[in-house]
């Protein structure tokens, strides 16, 4: 018993090398392959090449896979290529399902902050109104932070826009008129016909400011995190004080916000920005 309890304890390499399966790793290189060429689709010589395997072992791997929908075949011309199934995209909403959109995007957030020096914050629509459901703050003893579960008007908020921006016009006039449009500050957009005219402008920067809308003195900046129908599942946004920021540094901050959406939203495996249409 002692050279057993010897032998587990010096047996520190990770399981997946001490038990390889060369026809399980095969696949998962031929599912990588194809990734990386998402799209275009490959040919089971390049493939074979791709994955340093003859053309018989890559062509038996990929009739495996085909039978069980993780790998499609297509013929284009005279031409046989393969693609990435459908199966994966079934696996793929199962684990986001399981993990949830805050486990997903915290991270992203630490990053942001990181990055930004500012605190960050993740929120969702519920009944027309933005709410924060994540948030990673600033470093520091001088923050600014918000409460977590806090309705907000979307009207002044950078999230609110961001995530109302990408509903139908209709849909967007009937939660302004079911929550108002009070006025906040002497910045506030209390008109439909205003609003209408910068969630456009957010629509097509990818990105939404709160320029002391909400509170006088400060600024928030947000941008939607899109699921992958394309639908504003979410949006984040980091929080400043108007005047350490210029104009050039707020469209500056913008971009970033946007680049670190864009790879929540890549994760729920969702569209960049730069990917949606444009909207009249």
């Amino acid at each position: 018993m002692k050279q057993a309890r010897t032998d587990m304890a010096e047996g520190t390499e990770p399981a997946g090398d001490r038990y390889p399966l060369r026809s399980v790793g095969r696949a998962l290189d031929v599912l990588q392959a194809l990734g990386a060429n998402s799209g275009k689709g490959m040919g089971v010589g390049e493939i074979a090449e791709a994955i340093g395997v003859s053309r018989s072992t890559a062509f038996t791997l990929l009739q495996t896979m085909v039978a069980r929908g993780f790998v499609a075949d297509v013929r284009i011309g005279g031409a046989r290529l393969y693609r990435l199934g459908l199966a994966l995209v079934h696996l793929g909403d199962l684990a986001v399902a399981e993990m949830g959109i805050t486990q997903i995007a915290t991270p992203i957030l630490q990053q942001l902050t990181e990055a930004t020096q500012l605190t960050s914050r993740l929120a969702v629509l519920d009944d027309g109104y933005a709410v924060a459901i994540g948030r990673v703050d600033a470093p520091g003893p001088f923050r600014m932070t918000a409460s977590l579960g806090r309705r907000e008007l979307p009207h002044c908020s950078s999230v609110g826009k961001a995530l109302l921006c990408r509903l139908p016009e209709p849909q967007i006039l009937s939660i302004l008129a079911r929550l108002g449009m009070p006025k906040r500050t002497d910045h506030t957009l209390t008109s439909p016909e205003a609003l209408l005219g910068d969630l456009r402008e957010v629509a097509r920067r990818g990105y939404a400011f709160d320029n002391e809308e909400d509170n006088l003195g400060v600024v928030c900046v947000g941008s939607a995190v899109f699921d992958r129908s394309g639908t504003a599942v979410a949006a984040i946004s980091v929080t400043s004080m108007r005047l350490e920021r210029s104009d050039t540094d707020l469209h500056h901050l913008g971009a970033v916000v946007r680049a670190f959406a864009d790879r929540i939203s890549h994760l729920l495996g969702g569209p960049a920005h730069s990917a949606l249409p444009s909207l009249v």
